[in-house]
């Protein structure tokens, strides 16, 4: 029996969930017809009559993934009539993150817009949430999906008049059920137990111990000048049976050129361009270490809106690399293209996924530098301790921070300064467009930002976007700009502090308000250590541009330790500026965030 299994992902998390469906149901006898949903021109809805499996993640600030895009468009058609998909019997499973808001969003826009044109549910809607593990309801789900799918096919045989097939099916499918069953039973690792036949440990046969035990007698134990401990050949071993190989294994030959990147990215195209600039933004004795890069797009066709996001890929650590080698024995290989696959019939799953690209807010606007693009980022360092006794960095930060060495100079950290012009270093990128965190379409409306330090990386796009518009256009009318901004210390991590400035001088930023969460202040009247600190200060302000200029309101940074607060303040602000309880305030705010006035790019 076929049944269509769709997946759209992100990351690969939704791909690798949806191989696991497709694994697991060829083991049971079915047909699992397997594509990822962008591939359109392999499946049509419109026509389809078995059963549809959706594995479905979300992006972005609750947006579905980008290999989903053309899909929801096509299914948002408002021209579609109530009972398009009246014949579509699906079932679908929502991957996302409570840590940010519109939790699972990607899935419930699907699952909505199905339900709106007629589909039916075979199999109820689960959520899996990545913040706690997915495992929790996707093996579940996965679990119960085989029982929900015998009954679709039984309803589809009873609706096509194949009443005579529908007992062959339900047999066909038991049998191949408990067939399974019975080979889950029989795959488990079995303890073996070695002489001593009169010894038996159920706990330990249901532990399965790895670890060899010792038995013996208790006057053998005891403390003894006359009986010492029996030795191993005279004690029972349990040992656990070796597991069957589940990893398939082929070295390539060395011959030929390296793989095109974009063959191994789905996202799209990828782009070689070369980094032309690298400043430190941050003094030697800050806590974290900020570099902004600049890279020259001018010979491509990559483009951008301030507010985007773009990938980087990145490779792993050289030394960590060869390190794992000598270690697997592999030494002499490590020129080698290797091929890793879970072989087939294994119920294991793929736990060595490809190298994530990684994704950085663009700190530019085209229009006011053509042809270049900035960004900025912290190095992640992970500091030695007991559980980590050396020292190591981010993967792709360390790798971009020892790539541009180079090009830094020390005590030359402004932005002007020409340097690298020589450089041959490049780096390989792809678009990330995010359809939402964008300026307004109306010059004349208002906005706040709340971007604390490397938060403020966009921000600085919007600005220098906005500066140019002002420079073009006198005659246009522009909303007012703020800006909080929040640092450890004023004197050590206060990024773009000059640029920030010029944009006060020249009236592109209206209002900037910034905090040290660690400078020591003499001041009488305790300082505000935060940004969300700052923005209840202003409380009448941030309710007058939300409400009555419907203006727009940015939040960039830290989603745990930021964001959240950020959030509350404005629900707190809206309470008290409204004269309403705060269940009503958290209601403005959620219908600000539907009506995308309300925005946040944030991460975990």
């Amino acid at each position: 029996m076929r049944f269509l299994l769709l997946y759209a992902t992100q990351k690969g998390q939704a791909k690798a969930i949806a191989e696991e469906i497709w694994e697991q149901a060829g083991a049971r006898g079915l047909e699992a017809d397997m594509h990822c949903i962008s591939e359109m021109d392999k499946y049509n809805l419109e026509t389809e009559k078995d059963p549809v499996v959706i594995v479905i993640s979300t992006t972005g600030t609750g947006d579905p993934p980008d290999t989903a895009r053309k899909f929801v468009k096509k299914i948002q058609d408002t021209t579609l009539p109530p009972d398009h998909f009246a014949h579509l019997q699906y079932g679908l499973l929502g991957l996302g993150d409570s840590e940010y808001t519109f939790f699972c969003n990607g899935g419930k826009t699907v699952d909505r817009r199905l339900q709106e044109l007629g589909a039916q549910h075979f199999y109820d809607t689960g959520l899996a949430d990545d913040c706690v593990g997915l495992e929790l309801v996707v093996d579940p789900w996965i679990d119960g999906l085989w029982l929900a799918l015998k009954e679709a096919f039984l309803l589809q045989k009873e609706k096509e008049g194949m009443s005579s097939v529908v007992n062959a099916v339900s047999s066909s499918l038991s049998a191949a059920l408990h067939g399974v069953h019975e080979l889950n039973l029989s795959s488990e690792v079995q303890n073996l137990k070695l002489e001593d036949e009169g010894v038996r440990n159920s706990d330990v046969l249901s532990q399965k111990l790895v670890d060899i035990n010792l038995v013996a007698s208790t006057r053998d134990t005891e403390p003894s000048l006359v009986h010492s401990i029996p030795s191993v050949s005279q004690s029972a071993l349990n040992i656990p049976a070796l597991p069957p190989e589940y990893i398939e294994v082929q070295f390539q030959d060395t011959h030929g050129e390296n793989p095109d990147l974009s063959s191994l990215i789905s996202e799209g195209t990828t782009f070689e361009v070369p980094v032309t600039k690298a400043v430190q933004l941050t003094r030697e004795d800050a806590i974290k270490t900020a570099l902004l890069l600049e890279l020259d797009i001018a010979d491509t066709v990559f483009d951008y809106q301030p507010g985007d996001a773009f990938c980087v890929i990145c490779p792993n650590n050289v030394n960590e690399v060869e390190e794992l080698l000598q270690i697997l024995g592999l030494s002499e290989k490590g020129e080698h293209f290797i091929c890793v696959k879970v072989k087939q019939g294994t119920k294991k799953r793929e736990h060595l996924p490809k190298l994530q690209a990684r994704s950085y807010s663009v700190s530019s606007s085209n229009l006011y530098q053509p042809g270049k693009l900035w960004f900025v980022f912290n190095i992640v360092e992970f500091p030695a301790c007991p559980a980590r006794p050396v020292s190591r960095k981010g993967v792709c930060t360390g790798w971009l921070a020892e790539l541009v060495a180079p090009l830094l100079h020390p005590n030359k950290n402004t932005l002007n300064t020409e340097g690298g012009s020589s450089s041959t270093e490049k780096i390989s990128i792809f678009a990330r467009p995010n359809n939402t965190f964008h300026l307004p379409a109306d010059p004349s409306v208002p906005f706040m930002m709340v971007g604390p330090g490397t938060g403020i990386s966009p921000f600085i796009g919007f600005l220098q976007h906005r500066q140019k518009l002002r420079e073009e256009h006198a005659d246009w009318e522009f909303g007012e700009t703020w800006l909080f901004f929040g640092c450890r210390h004023q004197d050590r991590d206060y990024l773009f502090k000059d640029e920030l400035r010029c944009f006060l001088e020249n009236g592109t930023l209206t209002h900037l308000k910034v905090c040290f969460s660690r400078d020591f202040s003499t001041a009488e009247v305790a300082q505000p250590k935060y940004v969300q600190d700052i923005i209840r200060l202003y409380a009448k302000e941030v309710a007058r541009v939300l409400l009555k200029e419907r203006g727009y309101f940015y939040v960039c940074g830290d989603k745990k330790h930021m964001a959240d607060g950020v959030s509350d303040a404005v629900v707190d602000i809206l309470s008290m500026e409204m004269e309403a309880d705060k269940l009503e305030a958290m209601k403005i705010l959620a219908t600000l965030r539907e009506a995308k006035r309300y925005l946040q790019d944030v991460w975990s």
